[in-house]
């Protein structure tokens, strides 16, 4: 079985990478970590042009209608260079949400403007340290209302509105609420990775619509596994970054005569970089397979790229820190973008160990059957 990319695929990460060589340089991302700004705008505008929002949505909802594959090439070109835009709110979450559980107006609604940039649309689960399960949400909708404290939602500042995972009767239902309504209130966040803002957002009879049939936590569970996989490869772009600043400084970093890079020590780390970073390709790629064609294996699948990818990336992240020494923990050093994004990454969409957990049970599950 052959799980690479097409040329076309393959060309189209070359157009990305292009794309965000020129448009988001590092100096882009220090200006939003270091300014008042919530993302770059101005980046956002031109990831809309290009058509990214649209990619993998159907054609009748204003989308281009190529698929997932294409989505995943796209993504690690994001995480190549931490692009400080609101896109895996917007598309892996919010979009993919009204896909899979929104009745047919809804997508109507929501899913053109979506995919043309009108709307910022975020994922509104967690709150707080706590898993977020049936038992544990504490947000509830009753009678078109909305009460109750989500924190932290990512975008949840800037976003146009969100789908929130809310208790409603005896079950969790995703309902829409727009964050501009009465009844809402969002504090922005200081979080480790400034360039992707997260807010408090907070409930108070806040007017809001069931998203489908009501009832849906298992429509949650596969937003969660296609955003896992979407996010691998972000992380899997990131990490490569990390591998290839390493490289690069100690190629050009002197000491003792010689460069750094021909240290045993180094060339240990070096390797054990790239062999994570692999794994977690293959893991990723196993992940883009079943989320393009919908495969039962999809679970398992996103829970080990999930898990492969934010092992992989917080590694390299580091290691990259190291191997630049003194140089590599300064502010003026690039290094921290990639440990910071991360760090962040890696707690998304729940910690390391829920996706293990996520794994086994998924892994238990396949073999009873």
């Amino acid at each position: 079985m052959n799980f690479d990319f097409s040329e076309e695929q393959k060309e189209l990460k070359e157009h990305a990478g292009k794309f965000l060589k020129e448009q988001c340089a590092i100096s882009v991302v220090r200006r939003i970590l270091e300014g008042d700004e919530a993302y770059a705008e101005d980046l956002w505008k031109g990831v809309v042009e290009m058509g990214w929002p649209a990619v993998a949505l159907p054609e009748e909802y204003g989308g281009i209608g190529f698929g997932y594959l294409e989505l995943c090439v796209i993504a690690e070109e994001i995480g190549k260079v931490v692009a400080p835009v609101p896109f895996s709110s917007s598309v892996y979450l919010a979009t993919e949400a009204i896909l899979l559980g929104g009745n047919d107006a809804q997508k109507q609604e929501y899913l053109p403007k979506l995919a043309g940039g009108e709307l910022i649309g975020t994922l509104a689960l967690s709150e707080g340290p706590r898993v977020a399960n049936p038992d544990t949400i504490a947000v509830t909708f009753d009678g078109g209302k909305l009460n109750g404290t989500k924190i932290p939602v990512p975008d949840g500042d800037i976003a146009n509105f969100a789908v929130v995972a809310a208790k409603s009767g005896s079950g969790v239902s995703l309902v829409l609420v727009d964050l501009s309504a009465d009844g809402v209130s969002r504090d922005a966040l200081a979080t480790l990775d400034p360039t992707r803002s997260h807010a408090k957002v907070s409930f108070k009879d806040a007017p809001a619509t069931v998203l489908g049939d009501g009832d849906n936590w298992d429509v949650l569970e596969r937003v969660l596994d296609r955003a896992a996989v979407l996010i691998a490869f972000e992380q899997i772009g990131g990490a490569d970054t990390c591998m290839r600043m390493a490289r690069e400084y100690s190629i050009g970093r002197y000491a003792f005569g010689r460069p750094i890079g021909s240290f045993q020590a180094l060339k240990h780390r070096m390797a054990d970089m790239y062999v994570k970073n692999e794994l977690a390709r293959s893991n990723a790629y196993y992940g883009a397979w079943a989320l393009s064609t919908d495969a039962p294996e999809l679970p398992v699948a996103a829970a080990s790229a999930r898990v492969s990818a934010t092992d992989a990336y917080h590694f390299a992240s580091k290691e990259n820190i190291q191997i630049h020494g003194g140089m590599g923990f300064t502010w003026e050093a690039d290094c921290h973008f990639y440990y910071r994004r991360a760090k962040l990454l890696s707690l998304c969409l729940g910690s390391a160990r829920v996706w293990k957990n996520r794994l086994i049970t998924n892994l238990e599950a396949q073999r009873s059957a």
